[in-house]
């Protein structure tokens, strides 16, 4: 019921404000539309009385103009239906009247709305004043030529008043486009309204954890607001999964763990008991079950180390850009030197020789430890796994992709290689390509998964592929800076 109230209500004032303004703009158009027409309607007639005034001076001349017979006539001639025509002085005396022929007891005219702006302008008008000699209501146009100002005028009469009275027609146009827009912009901010309602109704579900359907999903609308709704739902399951995966993950993780540390410790605890049963064994066989002992606890400490590295890299995804901030600059050339010279004696024990062909100088931004167990798993996995191997080569180059410069580097060995349906699954927590055998020779299948999260942590992507001619090559980047 809340979810349907704010969904009103958000209706509610998104519909006045913008109805409000829209209102408010048609009703100051339609004010500023009326004194428009009417300014244009009172400049036609008064255009038209300016005519009058030019087309009598042209026809009479100024000369002519004060000549009160000539004048007349010409009124007379050229009349219109309550015309009235005088002749002012610059000076405002009235100087012939077409209405009174005693101009004398007209009064000077000089502080007269249109002749003060016929004097100045040249030509001027004055809209609904009552003449003081008829007492009769005019609209007044006067026009100066030189120092003689021509003033006509006609009666304010109800047939003037309505053909200068503005149309209306286009306030009803005004009226019916605004109801319009109205019931337009009602059906908009319903709909908007109803989808945020659904937007709102899947965040309270996920919000108490109750369970959600693709419902509110299909009732999404096929625009914009459908594509940012639809992105916002996806992100949460994405979320929702990775929050899923993460714990399927560490409990996964246990439970590989507790399987891989229960054989060395069962190992360790037969030996241990066989010496304590038997006082009297032979202190060569003692020895040996000892130094099997210190082999299996090797592995088990080599597993823990493994353990912590994983966990600590992913508290890292957790805390990405607060880890990142206490990055530095790390030499690779010089960690890639020192992982080949802690793995010397035993890449000679198993006929490998190392290639390098890195740029010198090359630097990245990131955890030089981190960096370190990259290559240095990547080394120990082929003098583990790679049999019959006699060549390793390490390979780096700077790429860019999208405006990002990389390191791409490949660690590869010409041995027996991984057969194809093993390859996508190699950065797999405990993942073994042949489980006997990689216990066998210590392993505890967390190596190529230290390498894939060390490498996502720096920015980049790991991927294992063939080597052409036999063998495995591990392709990854580092993000540069």
């Amino acid at each position: 019921m809340a979810t349907v109230l704010k969904s009103k209500s958000f209706q509610r004032n998104l519909l006045f404000s913008i109805g409000g303004v829209f209102l408010l703009f048609a009703v100051c158009f339609s004010v500023y539309q009326y004194q428009r027409e009417k300014e244009y309607k009172i400049d036609i007639l008064h255009s038209r009385l300016q005519m009058y005034n030019y087309e009598m001076v042209q026809t009479l001349g100024e000369d002519s103009l004060t000549n009160q017979h000539l004048f007349h006539d010409y009124v007379k001639r050229h009349s219109m239906e309550g015309l009235r025509v005088s002749v002012i002085d610059k000076d405002g005396r009235v100087i012939l009247d077409s209405y009174s022929g005693n101009v004398d007891t007209l009064g000077n005219h000089l502080q007269r709305k249109e002749i003060q702006q016929a004097l100045h302008n040249g030509n001027g008008y004055d809209i609904k004043r009552i003449s003081q000699s008829t007492h009769e209501t005019y609209f007044y146009s006067a026009t100066r030529l030189g120092n003689i100002i021509v003033r006509t005028a006609v009666p304010y009469s109800a047939e003037l008043t309505r053909s200068l009275q503005a149309d209306n027609t286009y306030i009803y146009f005004a009226i019916a486009l605004t109801l319009l827009l109205g019931i337009v912009l009602y059906l908009s901010t319903h709909r908007i309204s109803r989808h945020i309602g659904y937007l709102r109704e899947f965040a309270v579900k996920a919000e108490k954890g109750e369970e959600l359907d693709h419902e509110l999903e299909r009732r999404l609308p096929d625009d914009e607001l459908g594509d940012i709704s639809h992105t916002i739902i996806m992100l949460y399951w994405k979320l929702r999964h990775s929050e899923e995966d993460k714990v399927r993950i560490k409990r996964q993780l246990t439970q590989n763990a507790a399987h891989e540390l229960k054989t060395p410790a069962a190992s360790i605890h037969g030996y241990l008991e066989s010496i304590l049963d038997n006082p009297d064994m032979p202190e060569e066989k003692k020895k040996h079950f000892l130094e099997r002992c210190y082999a299996q606890s090797e592995r088990m400490n080599k597993l823990l180390f493994d353990m912590s590295a994983l966990t600590k890299l992913d508290e890292m995804d957790d805390n990405q850009s607060q880890i990142r901030q206490e990055y530095r600059r790390v030499n690779v050339v010089q960690i890639i030197n020192s992982v080949l010279d802690d793995t010397a004696l035993q890449l000679q024990d198993k006929g490998i020789a190392p290639s390098l062909q890195v740029p010198q100088h090359v630097e990245v931004q990131g955890d030089q430890s981190l960096i370190y167990s990259i290559f240095r798993n990547l080394v120990d996995n082929v003098i583990a796994y790679a049999s019959g191997a006699s060549r390793l080569d390490i390979v780096g180059v700077e790429v860019e992709v999208e405006g990002r410069h990389f390191y791409e580097f490949t660690v590869s060995d010409n041995g027996v290689g991984v057969e194809p349906q093993h390859l996508e699954h190699l950065f797999e927590r405990f993942y073994r390509v042949d489980k006997g055998r990689s216990r066998k020779l210590g392993g505890t299948g967390l190596g190529l998964a230290i390498v894939k999260n060390a490498v996502a942590a720096h920015g980049g992507t790991a991927t294992a592929l063939p080597t052409p001619g036999g063998g495995l090559t591990v392709r990854f980047s580092i993000a540069r800076f």
